[in-house]
């Protein structure tokens, strides 16, 4: 029975006082009579008063007395405004989440293998508003929101396998319950939650739950205008991710079931997935564009429809509190993996690059070196030594085009100003010599998706988070070695080393490049060497000092093979024998370059009879 230790021995006390007085008044039935309607009027007093302290459990197991009916049973899902909040606690390597019983849920969660940038510990949840809730039928005509419902105390139980569990009930007198049950697996981020209702069809209106899932992200990076620009509320339906933008305000309806939702920080994740999948949801997000405290990111909130079949429920879902780390997340087998930007929009191909390319050869690096930023080094000269064979190409074209230029300066001067002349003569030059315009070109374009796909990788990958090299103190941020004592435009209040290495060695190519154009009479050209590099001063300046140092890394690569290729390895004599080689075979021309000739001869053509016609007018 629910009695409490004062309750027991009031009772025992009673029954002592009505033995001995019936022992001593045996003779007097009267006054025996009179006192025991003194001792019953008694008892009935005690249990009024165990009925209003905390009596669920003893008005369901107590025999129904006249004095409790007139009480009346206490409905436990109104809100209960003296409830004592209790804490508990399931913990593992990696993790730290403490429940409460009011409303039955995490009320905080604790990263313990990561820290702020100011070396705090991350916070992903923190009950400043309620993390979820769902509303239920009272019983008395109105509802009750769950977080106003305090459930019994936690229970916290270890398995075998390490895993916890951890156990809330509510239930009443008439056997409606609901239960919310955590399992926390050793090592792991993931927190399976069942919510089990028994009666739903008395506490759910139309079989259906509507929860309301509420997330608050704040500051955990250095760089907080940075971190509001990775936010990102994704989603997964149809099998298919897809994500919007976390700035500004924002709203997304979901007519299809939908698997998970999410909200990413740069480098940490805060889901909610559904095993049977939310029939239906909206999710709203609104990013503080002016923030005093500096500290709000986003908040949003998701509503959910989970439907329930019949009276008694269970509906598996699952939160994930943890780091947007692709090898975490692809264990669980659910596209949360996406998550993690490794290409999107027009590069989102690059990220099979990142993860079946890149990540591998990282993963190998990073566990036989020490420093990460030697890594980036190591890993930047594995890329550029692996299409340094396009490279070459992109060279030996060049230098073919640079031969041809006194052949291309005589055809300047015969044609003059008519253009339509000088490009078909200049496309029979270089089809004679077997040199293609494109072989400059395509080398470099194909360059891009690599180019692009370490831009994703390095800005993403939360391995380089809080890993210093030299003068940076974190990879996974801008460096910095002198503050400003105000902010310039599209620059910033700061001044970042690598920023200005990588931007040193861009304007060194692009020099070098100069030198050695076949045609720098353009006098825009001769600025062209510097406007890029300014450019990239004001993008660079904010960006991770991952990125910068590999920019630096891979423009002096890139620089060192333009030097040797051109000087040592290309034979320009060889060049010029094989260019006269050329012109000795018949010409052969592809389709597309036959349509091209085609078409500057359909233009000269009627260029020529305008010009006539304008002659004769």
């Amino acid at each position: 029975m629910g009695f409490d230790r004062n309750t027991i021995i009031g009772f025992v006390l009673i029954g002592l006082l009505m033995a001995g007085f019936f022992y001593f008044n045996m003779k007097d039935q009267n006054a025996y009579e009179a006192k025991q309607k003194i001792m019953a009027d008694s008892i009935a007093q005690v249990q009024r008063q165990v009925a209003i302290r905390d009596s669920v459990a003893y008005l369901k197991n107590h025999p129904k007395q006249d004095s409790v009916k007139a009480a009346g049973p206490i409905n436990v899902f109104k809100k209960q405004d003296n409830a004592v909040e209790q804490l508990s606690v399931l913990e593992n390597a990696v993790v730290k989440i403490t429940f409460t019983n009011k409303g039955a849920q995490p009320k905080s969660v604790e990263l313990k293998k990561y820290k702020t940038f100011d070396g705090k510990p991350v916070i992903l949840l923190n009950n400043d508003s309620s993390n979820f809730s769902y509303r239920i039928n009272s019983g008395d005509g109105g509802t009750a929101s769950i977080n106003d419902l305090s459930f019994s105390n936690g229970v916290v139980t270890t398995n075998a396998d390490k895993s916890q569990n951890i156990s809330f009930s509510l239930k009443d007198s008439s056997g409606k319950e609901i239960t919310h049950q955590y399992t926390l697996h050793a090592d792991d981020y993931l927190l399976d939650f069942s919510l089990g209702i028994n009666g739903a069809d008395k506490l759910v209106t139309q079989n259906t739950l509507n929860l309301s899932w509420q997330v608050r992200a704040t500051q955990i990076e250095k760089d907080v205008h940075y971190e509001r620009q990775q936010m990102q509320v994704g989603y997964l339906t149809d099998d298919k991710y897809d994500f919007e933008r976390g700035t500004g305000i924002g709203e997304k309806t979901f007519e299809k079931p939908v698997d998970w939702l999410s909200v990413k920080q740069q480098f940490f994740i805060t889901a909610l997935a559904d095993k049977n999948k939310f029939q239906s949801a909206t999710i709203d997000w609104r990013a503080p564009l002016v923030d005093d405290s500096g500290t709000t990111l986003l908040q949003s909130t998701a509503n959910l429809h989970l439907p329930l079949n019949g009276s008694t429920a269970a509906v598996p879902l699952q939160f994930y509190f943890g780091p947007s780390d692709y090898h975490v997340l692809n264990k669980y087998n659910n596209g949360m993996s996406q998550i993690v930007p490794y290409g999107s929009g027009l590069f989102a191909f690059v990220k099979y690059i990142n993860r079946h390319v890149l990540l591998p050869v990282f993963d190998f690096l990073k566990d036989h070196v020490v420093s990460m930023g030697v890594v980036i080094l190591l890993l930047t000269l594995f890329i550029r030594i692996l299409t340094s064979p396009i490279l070459y190409k992109s060279y030996v074209s060049g230098a073919k085009m640079k031969a041809l230029k006194p052949e291309i300066d005589k055809l300047k001067e015969k044609y003059g100003s008519d253009q339509q002349a000088m490009s078909m003569e200049q496309m029979k030059l270089w089809k004679s010599a077997g040199v293609s315009p494109l072989g400059g070109c395509l080398p470099a374009v194909l360059q891009i998706p690599i180019f692009m796909s370490l831009y994703y990788f390095f800005q993403s990958n939360i391995d380089l988070r809080g890993q210093s090299f030299w003068w940076a103190k974190d990879l996974a941020s801008y460096d910095v070695i002198a503050k400003l004592p105000f902010s310039i435009p599209f620059y910033g209040d700061h001044v970042s080393l690598f920023t200005l290495t990588a931007v040193a060695t861009s304007l060194l190519i692009s020099i070098y490049g100069m030198a050695n154009m076949q045609d720098n009479s353009n006098p825009a050209m001769k600025y062209m060497p510097y406007i890029f590099p300014v450019l990239l001063l004001g993008v660079f300046n904010r960006l991770p000092a991952a990125l910068t140092w590999y920019y630096t890394i891979s423009n002096s690569i890139t620089l060192i093979l333009q030097v040797v290729i051109q000087k040592y390895i290309i034979d320009h004599n060889k060049i010029l024998a094989q260019i006269e080689e050329n012109r000795k075979k018949p010409v052969k021309m592809s389709k597309l370059q036959q349509r091209i000739q085609e078409m500057q001869e359909s233009n000269k053509k009627a260029q020529d009879n305008l010009n006539k016609r304008k002659g004769n007018i």
